[in-house]
């Protein structure tokens, strides 16, 4: 039998088993109905953070962020573009560092953009300053060399 994703909905936080075989672009939250993949990295809080790094089975991308600052603002566009090409084999989130400051101290932010990749609950790799949406994309891919498409 075929592994099941474990899904963290970024919205409302529930943990959603997705079976291998179902269209993950087409699956809702069992609990509040969203899409658990709309190609749009939702801004989350600290404690919807922390459950998709542990409870999440999928890789998960962190932008780190803050409203004030430029080169987020400009990379915004491209992290929604990558979201979208990287979605459902990579799950990508935003934290704004401003409204969560425990969390981007607890995470050594020492500058923004700063994007981390976590997978089964540890830091993979991370890497700041702005990038494209390809480069987004290549940096993910060459760290997970299991996610394709």
């Amino acid at each position: 039998m075929a592994q099941q994703n474990l899904v963290v909905c970024s919205k409302c936080g529930g943990v959603n088993r997705l079976p291998p075989a179902r269209n993950a672009r087409e699956a809702k939250c069992g609990k509040c109905g969203i899409r658990l993949f709309s190609g749009h990295p939702e801004d989350v809080d600290a404690a919807t953070f922390d459950h998709q790094i542990a409870r999440s089975s999928l890789p998960v991308v962190v932008d780190i962020w803050a409203p004030w600052c430029g080169p987020c603002k400009m990379m915004a566009p491209a992290y929604e573009a990558a979201a979208n090409e990287l979605e459902p084999h990579v799950r990508l989130i935003k934290l704004n560092s401003d409204s969560e400051q425990a969390i981007a101290a607890r995470l050594d932010i020492r500058g923004i953009p700063t994007m981390i990749l976590f997978h089964g609950g540890r830091e993979i790799a991370r890497t700041s300053g702005a990038m494209t949406a390809g480069q987004i994309v290549r940096w993910v891919r060459d760290r997970l060399p299991t996610v394709t498409a």
